[in-house]
């Protein structure tokens, strides 16, 4: 029960963190060169500058984005879980507070250093979010709940969402908004690659004297099970067995240290898997 209650404030002080950081980012860089990150705050800040355009009235960023995200919310409590739904309900809350509530501040007007900058900050604040057990809401939800189904890389699903986002922005406010708008994002999903790796699996080929201890050893990590292929080592002549198997990447540092500890001598080789087919076991969200 103690540790339950320190992984929730955990989680809570997580999700804070990264919302505070999104709404800095967005009234110190995006919105300084009118890009779009992305996502339903993308498609809010659209809908905010199109509302001005037409009426010269700026709607609250926080009535608009909390708006759009109950759709994606009823997904999450439908389908991936109430108790990640419910933090990243409190993301989107905060988030979109501090956005209302927070100064505007300008570092730079280079638009290019925007961009790169821009996007950093804002995949790091959303992989922060992600590991923590939350969503910063939207198209996230969308994109976890078809990369359970189907068993696909849940960033170029968003990158998809985005792309439809990015010609409306491009179409009614220019193109050249629209195209650096590109770069921030793709920099965002380029940083969420690296920090988030639930979505993605990799796969081992050990070489090993002893696969039932590997075998158990890779299952008690990560439950995945694993095929014993025989073979025979090409310069002693002697028996080797290689055990095959495939993990989530973000257990791919504690399979090779549980298996290093299985067999001192095992010979490991790592590859990111590109595609998976196939009855792949994902733990649900909670």
């Amino acid at each position: 029960m103690k540790n339950t209650r320190h992984s929730d404030l955990r989680t809570i002080l997580a999700v804070t963190f990264a919302a505070f950081l999104m709404a800095v980012n967005k009234n110190t860089f995006i919105d300084t060169a009118g890009l779009y990150p992305g996502g339903v705050s993308g498609l809010t800040i659209l809908l905010q500058r199109l509302v001005t355009m037409l009426f010269h009235v700026t709607p609250p960023f926080t009535v608009i984005n909390v708006a759009l995200n109950l759709i994606p919310i009823w997904i999450g409590f439908r389908f991936i879980g109430k108790k990640f739904t419910m933090y990243s309900c409190l993301m989107i809350i905060l988030n979109s507070i501090f956005t209302d509530l927070l100064p505007d501040k300008i570092i730079t007007e280079d638009i290019l250093l925007i961009a790169i900058f821009g996007g950093i900050i804002q995949g790091f604040a959303i992989s922060v979010c992600l590991n923590a057990g939350a969503t910063s809401g939207g198209t996230d939800f969308i994109a976890i709940f078809l990369s359970e189904r189907r068993g696909v890389e849940s960033f170029s699903i968003i990158l998809g969402f985005n792309a439809c986002i990015l010609c409306a922005a491009g179409f009614l406010f220019g193109w050249d908004k629209a195209l650096y708008s590109i770069i921030l994002q793709y920099v965002s999903t380029g940083v969420q690659r690296l920090l988030y790796k639930k979505f993605q699996q990799s796969t081992f080929f050990i070489v090993t004297t002893k696969p039932v201890a590997v075998c158990n050893a890779i299952y008690n990590i990560s439950q995945h099970g694993a095929t014993v292929l025989e073979g025979e080592g090409s310069y002693g002549h002697c028996e080797r067995n290689v055990v095959y198997s495939v993990v989530s990447a973000a257990e791919s540092a504690q399979v090779t240290r549980i298996v290093r500890e299985a067999d001192p001598e095992a010979f490991i080789n790592e590859i990111k898997t590109q595609r998976l087919s196939g009855r792949f076991y994902q733990p649900k969200e909670e």
